[in-house]
């Protein structure tokens, strides 16, 4: 199942995907998608990141050094 979305892009931006859409054959919407689902899961990481590096520095969590978590979890041979 797919659903519909709306999105505003800068003229220059739509010029240019329109070109491409035009140079390949492939319409707009292919290249929104595509771009969608190989960057989406970065965007994920990169705000998932943010929030652990704003509890550090709140104080709300801590680090441990690698070596004492394999050594934890029996990966320290």
């Amino acid at each position: 199942m797919t659903r519909q979305t709306a999105v505003r892009l800068p003229e220059e931006t739509y010029d240019r995907l329109q070109a491409l859409a035009a140079r390949t054959g492939r319409t707009a919407t292919f290249y929104i998608r595509q771009a969608i689902e190989e960057h989406l899961e970065d965007l994920e990481d990169i705000y998932m990141a943010e929030q652990v590096l704003e509890k550090l520095a709140r104080g709300e969590t801590t680090t441990r050094p690698l070596a004492e978590v394999m050594a934890e979890l029996g990966l320290d041979d």
